[in-house]
């Protein structure tokens, strides 16, 4: 499941947060963004991958994390969350675990 958009934010203390938009698993044509926080973009990356999101690829950084992303991912416990909709703000995000679950 190769990426469409996707990119990263290297914050001050040196950790980053990757966003990606990613197919919903075991749904064609529904995508859902995905936000991953970690101590480098390789580690977000294998975080994805050890959940069962093989092929999570992140190539450039055309559509990185916007402010509001960054906070989301922050303030979760995890550092792992996603939304249905990309691009509707008013959609809360949710655990990683909701998503695999609905696979």
């Amino acid at each position: 499941m190769p990426t469409s958009g996707g990119g990263f934010i290297r914050l001050p203390a040196g950790s980053v947060v990757v966003a990606l938009t990613l197919p919903r698993p075991g749904d064609n044509g529904h995508r859902v963004r995905v936000l991953v926080h970690a101590v480098n973009r390789q580690r977000a990356l294998t975080r994805l991958r050890n959940l069962g999101l093989r092929a999570v690829y992140l190539r450039g950084n055309t559509e990185p994390p916007t402010p509001d992303e960054v906070t989301a991912v922050l303030h979760h416990p995890d550092g792992l969350v996603w939304r249905e909709t990309p691009d509707d703000d008013t959609e809360s995000w949710h655990p990683i675990r909701a998503l695999l679950r609905s696979a």
